[in-house]
């Protein structure tokens, strides 16, 4: 079954729906134009339910077969926020706001989960329940952790749900997945350490922490190469070190640290956190410094299961053929906040090709409008398959 004829009819529209998100993109959980949109179509395609608020700003639509012998309940996910930057395409629908962008295609996931969505209002060739999760901030903000702890799973009765992601370098009309941990968890710290300043022409009379800091950042790298066993991963990145003064001869009191931390194994990741903290302590220590530090931790590992990737995996070759779906790929170290929602349900996260396309996260990035009847084919047709018509 390759893509579905109706989505190359309503590849115009949905395209249209998808150019006006991206040229009005919003941030985190302040969506009230996005949702407001996504709520408005969910009603017009005929959505047996429409609930907004879902998680703050969250929308849910549920859309019920010709049948429901099956008993059957899948909840289908799509992000909705933009990201914090500026847009520099040049694109006749770029961003009108200043600061704000769909960098990651975001605008896209929506999109193609409402082409999904009036297809199966349109058909309800299924036995059983959709429910349509549109997300808010997955970019930082844990929207899904939020539409979880909202108690959307049992209000909707979900029993498995699936997400998609597009994926620039992956060839158009390609689908990518794996089963057990695809992404990575995202930690976060965040290090002052503390020392004397003074004069830079009288270093004996100062604690200078900035040889205390480049140690620390040194000795940090150990966690990976000495710490954790090799045929497991773990990313310690110290992106931002920081003094006060921009002063050439001022040492200052203390050094600012900030980083990530990116692991794909709970235990080591627990490991990781207990290894960095004694070591920015003893390093700074040996330095005669003081180190405060604030580790918070993110998004959790991105879980794929077995069953339901596999599944996912055999949707995807009836809808782009065999040999243009990749199973069982090596993990990401990027994170993604669907995980949240397959630690309450099984499920699987999927990704879909974007092409020779700029990669997410860009100034120049773009959603590619011709990954959408394959995404929009991929829904469809796990629910008709997962969900058979009596």
């Amino acid at each position: 079954m390759p893509v579905k004829n109706r989505f190359a009819e309503l590849l115009p529209e949905i395209t249209e729906w998808r150019r006006d998100i991206h040229e009005n993109p919003e941030l985190l959980y302040d969506l009230p134009r996005t949702s407001a949109m996504v709520e408005e179509k969910l009603r017009a395609f005929g959505c047996d339910e429409v609930v907004t608020g879902i998680g703050r700003s969250g929308v849910v639509g549920v859309i019920r077969g010709k049948s429901s012998a099956s008993g059957r309940c899948v909840g289908l996910r799509a992000d909705m926020d933009a990201l914090p930057m500026d847009e520099k395409t040049g694109l006749p629908y770029a961003s009108k706001t200043n600061g704000k962008m769909h960098a990651c295609g975001h605008d896209g996931h929506t999109a193609m989960l409402l082409g999904a969505a009036k297809y199966l209002a349109e058909t309800r060739n299924f036995d059983g329940t959709v429910v349509l999760i549109f997300q808010p901030a997955e970019e930082g903000g844990a929207g899904g952790k939020a539409m979880v702890e909202d108690g959307m799973m049992e209000r909707f009765g979900i029993q498995e749900v699936y997400g998609m992601h597009n994926e620039p370098g992956l060839p158009l009309g390609e689908f990518g997945v794996a089963p057990g941990p695809i992404m990575a968890a995202a930690d976060e710290i965040k290090v002052t350490i503390r020392g004397k300043g003074g004069h830079a022409a009288q270093p004996h009379n100062v604690i200078d922490p900035v040889p205390a800091a480049c140690a620390t950042v040194m000795a940090l790298q150990t966690v990976a190469s000495r710490n954790v066993d090799p045929i497991k991963s773990v990313v310690v990145s110290i992106c931002v070190m920081q003094t006060e003064s921009a002063a050439t001869n001022v040492i200052d009191d203390c050094v600012r640290l900030a980083g990530t931390i990116r692991t794909l194994d709970e235990d080591v990741r627990d490991m990781a956190e207990v290894r960095i903290i004694e070591i920015i302590q003893s390093t700074a220590a040996a330095y005669g410094c003081t180190a405060e530090i604030d580790y918070e931790r993110g998004y959790p590992v991105t879980v794929n299961h077995e069953a339901n990737a596999e599944l996912a995996a055999e949707v995807a070759r009836a809808v782009a053929g065999e040999g243009h779906v990749h199973y069982g790929r090596p993990p990401r170290m990027g994170a993604e906040d669907f995980s949240y929602m397959l630690r309450a349900r099984p499920g699987a996260f999927i990704n879909v090709g974007n092409g020779d396309s700029q990669k997410v996260h860009h100034p120049e990035y773009n959603f590619n409008d011709e990954a959408i009847p394959y995404g929009c084919s991929f829904f469809a047709e796990l629910v008709e398959r997962r969900m058979p018509a009596a």
